[in-house]
C-alpha cells in the first residue's frame, strides 16, 4: 500500500488541486504502468494462443528491426 501525503490547494479560479510529492507520484505512476501490463497480459491470454520455435521468433524480431532502420 501506498503512503500517500496529499496537499489541497485551489487556484486563482477556484479549482481544487492536489499536490503530492515527487516520490509519492512516481510510485502511482509505477503502479498504473504495472496494472496496464497486467490488464494486457490478461486480454492477450483471452485470444488464440500460437506459439512459435524460438529460433524463428527471434528471425522474425531482427527482419522487423532491419525493416525499421531503413
Amino acid at each position: 500500500m501506498i503512503t500517500l501525503n496529499p496537499q489541497y490547494i485551489k487556484d486563482s479560479t477556484g479549482n481544487n488541486l492536489v499536490v503530492l510529492l515527487q516520490k509519492e507520484f512516481d510510485k502511482i505512476i509505477e503502479q498504473l504502468e504495472d496494472f496496464e501490463d497486467i490488464r494486457l497480459y490478461k486480454e492477450a491470454k483471452k485470444g488464440k494462443q500460437e506459439f512459435v520455435d524460438a529460433q524463428k521468433a527471434f528471425q522474425e524480431i531482427e527482419d522487423k528491426r532491419s525493416n525499421n532502420d531503413v
